[in-house]
């Protein structure tokens, strides 16, 4: 490959990623990068030199640092810029905790508490002596927000209850008993015949007499309906048992008749 070949090459490759670099919405020129490190270096150099007002209660310094950091780091797409981002953030942490760790290198004394009570919770007092009064409400309002706890009121509404429960009596439980056999069943019980058994063998007898025999005169009692109820339990049984058969003849009527005619 010539040199003049080689150029050409050298030049296309060029105009290529000049065009890339255009196309990506990520890039950032090398100019826009350098200025954006210079000012991260500012916002270092400031926070060194007024790291003594950072952390006063009444300085707003701290509150305009974080939030140049904050627009700072809107522009941070490199990693350059984000070791920039990091070490301006790693400096304002490290001011106050230097900070602080002075300030209270001995803790709140009881006489630094004392003053505090006096300078921020006393009261004008009409007594003649001087002393200084302290307003208790107020430091239980503001101890309140706090501790979560509400403010209650200062009177009962009424007498608690402190009755003793009484406890239920025990009830005595029944002594176990031997165990008890169960009642032998007499043979002559078995033996005895019931109502129904008396009934089916009547009605059986007036079948076998006279061999058909319309329903409504086998079962109906007109005097007694019990009676014609038991009357009819009684028949069931018989077609149950094959003895006795219900049929409807040419007329519609029905007919009971002795099983063994058919």
């Amino acid at each position: 490959m010539t040199e003049s070949e080689k150029t050409t090459l050298l030049t296309v490759k060029h105009e290529i990623e000049s065009d890339s670099e255009a196309n990506d919405p990520n890039y950032q020129h090398v100019t826009d990068r350098r200025t954006l490190r210079t000012r991260y270096l500012a916002v270092k150099n400031l926070i060194f030199d007024e790291r003594d007002d950072l952390s006063s209660i009444d300085s707003a310094k701290f509150k305009s640092i974080v939030n140049d950091l904050e627009s700072l780091h809107q522009f941070v797409l490199k990693p350059r810029e984000q070791i920039a981002d990091a070490e301006a953030l790693l400096d304002i942490t490290n001011t106050l905790l230097t900070s602080v760790k002075a300030t209270n290198g001995d803790g709140i004394t009881i006489s630094d508490f004392v003053d505090s009570l006096v300078r921020d919770f006393a009261k004008q007092s009409s007594r003649q002596d001087g002393r200084t009064l302290i307003d208790w409400k107020k430091i239980g309002i503001e101890f309140s927000d706090a501790s979560r706890s509400s403010r209650g009121c200062r009177t009962m509404i009424g007498p608690m209850d402190t009755q003793m429960k009484q406890r239920k009596a025990r009830r005595k439980r029944a002594r176990l008993v031997e165990n008890e056999q169960p009642a032998e069943v007499d043979d002559t019980d078995i033996k005895k015949k019931t109502n129904t058994d008396i009934n089916m063998a009547t009605m059986f007898d007036i079948l076998r007499k006279h061999r058909i025999v319309r329903l409504e005169q086998l079962v109906l009692n007109r005097n007694s309906f019990a009676q014609t109820v038991e009357n009819i339990f009684a028949l069931s049984f018989l077609v149950k048992d094959g003895r006795a058969d219900i049929k409807l003849d040419e007329k519609g009527i029905h007919l009971v008749s002795d099983e063994r005619l058919y």
